[in-house]
């Protein structure tokens, strides 16, 4: 997780990380499962990028979003993950729907969707849920973790919530501004994570991830609603409440610094 203020470089580093433009110092190198380091020259498949607004083509259908990523790769099995991850993401009814047609937080699957339909190792996430109203953010957060469960990319999230950081990271790193620099670096203790605590199912079977029933994103499964619970309680912990008073100083240091 990146948590920081504006103007701290959360999304250049981010860029960086997906090679749309080069480090000015310095490279940035990626480890692959394998333990090989590449340095990053440029985007790559390896890379899946999700922005805080959706970037769904708006002339294809939510289908054809999906399986965009995987055509470019030509893999007849990232097609047919592609067709599975509409289940998962609750979307299967929507399949022939356009962009324009959906909610923002249905847009968000969809773009969540087609990232990971080219199985990325890497996924590079941009506030995806700043734009969303609170409800939704919170469903899509729990969500995630469901998602994540199931496939087990590395994730690199930029959030300027604390709450967010804390309800989604392993690590976090705080950032100051000018110049931009780390303030902060913390390990959520493993008991603490709620991408563990809440498995429910252990992130496998379709719909494991996001609710899936009548496409409606105030409709969650059986599975759904007791992974909320688990994190609901999971982030009473006291100390889940102090490594929440850790995290809010140093972001109030950051803003301070900047």
């Amino acid at each position: 997780m990146l948590l920081g203020p504006s103007g701290c470089g959360k999304s250049t580093l981010l860029k960086l990380m997906a090679g749309f433009f080069p480090p000015s110092h310095g490279e940035i190198s990626v480890v692959s499962p394998e333990g090989a380091r590449e340095v990053v020259t440029g985007p790559g498949v390896d890379r899946g990028v999700v922005f805080q607004q959706p970037t769904l083509f708006p002339w294809l259908s939510v289908r054809d979003n999906v399986l965009a990523g995987a055509r470019f790769t030509g893999k007849e099995s990232q097609r047919e993950e592609g067709e599975k991850l509409l289940d998962i993401v609750g979307l299967s009814d929507f399949a022939d729907s356009y962009p324009h047609e959906l909610s923002g937080g249905m847009q968000q699957r969809a773009q969540i969707a087609r990232v990971l339909a080219t199985s990325p190792q890497t996924v590079l996430m941009d506030e995806p849920f700043g734009a969303l109203d609170p409800f939704t953010r919170e469903q899509l957060q729990a969500e995630l973790l469901g998602v994540w469960q199931r496939y087990r990319p590395t994730i690199v999230f930029v959030t300027h919530s604390v709450e967010e950081a804390l309800l989604l990271g392993h690590r976090i790193i705080v950032l100051a501004a000018r110049p931009g620099r780390v303030i902060h670096d913390v390990a959520v203790p493993e008991g603490l994570r709620a991408s563990e605590v809440g498995a429910v199912d252990g992130g496998s079977g379709v719909g494991a991830g996001f609710g899936v029933g009548e496409g409606s994103e105030t409709s969650a499964d059986a599975g759904q609603e007791e992974r909320l619970r688990r994190i609901w309680e999971v982030t009473s912990e006291p100390e889940f409440v102090e490594l929440r008073r850790e995290l809010s100083a140093a972001v109030h240091r950051a803003h301070g610094e900047g």
